[in-house]
């Protein structure tokens, strides 16, 4: 975790003290569901109860755990034993017939669950803005390209569109990968329940939001973290995509649209001029870091036998790195959207750049309606569109159709002159806005 890239409540999640009192809540809904049962006697899993709720630990001592565990050589029975202290006697019914991995298991599984919810809500976010700034530009026309060349007329609207399509597919896949993620394990040394209830599991899991992993083992199978971490990749790669669309458009030969340049910021060192679009290469380095989470969680799956402690190590790194990583990235990703300066006027410039040549499949599907074979309408538009290429757009393609005999022998100048309308290239915009956001326009 870098303090540049972090924000607060992201951050939280991840500190000692939300860890530990994580810890200590599954210690206590699991004693107050033995004392239901009769595993422990009812008189003190309501002491154990009571302590909680009078919040008996007051701020956690991180450093006095970490002076037991410097001893102990174990973060768990360190805690348990520094929360002990805290309490009267009762405190030796904690942990009863539980093994270490059900507290780990299960308070990561919380945490994830608590970093999902805030990446949900960043992405509801960034949604909402790229919904906004989609329907202002709708139809604002610019050039679609292939392989970095032009192509066709598209809108700006139409690229934001996709992104917010993009982005919403990639909100279904962290809910579902947040209803996989939040399961409770409280199932013993080797996930038999040999030495506790499964009722104790069922009321853990009530308590805290998560649903009872069918089978346990000692641990949580980690395909469902794999999971997780692979559709936290996934959105790092749109955030990416998407940044990497921004980075090009600003580019000088391009500049349709750039990162917004504030009063008294400074591109660079030596050179007074530059506007560089630092927010959005910052985020292509940023999505690196959250997919170099994914290998590692896949590797995780391949645990041995009932339990090894391979994972853990790297789900120290990987648990806060990537989503306070992708927290930070999503928000950075909104405020870039949020106040892009967009150019319409270059945006017409550069389609107009080529001396129609966008335009040149209309004219060669014309030229087959007139009566044409496709290979030879294509060889018609193709050879006069080639002198317009290598005259860098300064002929006309529409002018060199009119001179050109075969053509005219098929088509008139009128005719000729409709099928360069950018009108026609927008015509179905309204369809794919309605199939991204359905009928309703919002207010911008």
């Amino acid at each position: 975790m870098v303090p540049r890239y972090s924000r607060p409540e992201m951050t939280a999640i991840w500190s000692p003290e939300n860890r530990y009192c994580i810890w200590f809540a599954i210690e206590v809904f699991a004693a107050e569901a033995m004392g239901r049962i009769g595993m422990i006697p009812a008189a003190d899993a309501q002491k154990i109860r009571a302590a909680y709720d009078a919040d008996v630990l007051g701020e956690i001592d991180i450093a006095a755990i970490d002076e037991i565990e410097a001893v102990t050589k174990h973060d768990v029975i360190a805690f348990l034993t520094w929360a002990g202290s805290k309490m009267g006697p009762e405190s030796r019914y904690l942990h009863q017939g539980m093994t270490s991995s059900d507290v780990l298991d299960t308070a990561l599984a919380v945490q994830l669950k608590q970093a999902a919810d805030l990446l949900i809500r960043d992405l509801d976010e960034l949604l909402a803005v790229l919904k906004r700034r989609a329907f202002e530009h709708k139809l604002t026309p610019t050039i679609g390209r292939s392989h970095g060349i032009h192509a066709e007329p598209t809108t700006f609207g139409l690229k934001l569109a996709q992104a917010y399509a993009e982005f919403d597919r990639c909100r279904t896949r962290l809910v579902a990968a947040r209803e996989d993620i939040a399961t409770c394990a409280i199932s013993g040394a080797v996930g038999t329940f040999a030495n506790i209830d499964p009722a104790v599991e069922a009321h853990v899991a009530q308590e805290l939001g998560l649903t009872p992993e069918p089978v346990s083992t000692q641990v949580i199978p980690r395909d469902r973290h794999a999971m997780f971490f692979a559709t936290l990749g996934v959105v790092a790669s749109s955030i990416e995509r998407l940044a990497v669309e921004i980075r090009h458009l600003q580019r000088t030969e391009v500049l349709e649209a750039e990162e917004y340049f504030s009063p008294g910021q400074k591109g660079s060192s030596a050179m007074p001029h530059k506007r560089n679009p630092v927010l959005t290469e910052n985020l292509t380095g940023l999505a690196r870091v959250v997919r170099s989470a994914v290998t590692p969680a896949l590797e995780n799956v391949a645990l041995w036998h009932e339990r090894d402690i391979s994972h853990s190590s790297v789900e120290r790194y990987i648990g806060p790195d990537a989503t306070i990583t992708l927290d930070f990235a999503l928000a950075r990703l909104t405020g870039v959207v949020d106040k892009l300066v967009v150019y319409p006027e270059r945006m017409q410039k550069n389609l107009d750049r080529m001396g129609g040549l966008v335009h040149s499949q209309r004219v060669l599907l014309a030229l087959t309606h007139a009566g044409l074979s496709r290979e030879d309408s294509y060889a018609l538009v193709q050879r006069n569109a080639m002198k317009v290429w290598e005259s860098d757009g300064q002929l006309s393609l529409l002018q060199l159709l009119k001179d050109d005999p075969q053509v005219a022998e098929k088509m008139s100048a009128e005719e000729l002159e409709r099928l360069f309308d950018l009108g026609h290239h927008m015509a179905r915009v309204d369809t794919i806005f309605e199939r991204v956001f359905g009928a309703a326009e919002p207010k911008i």
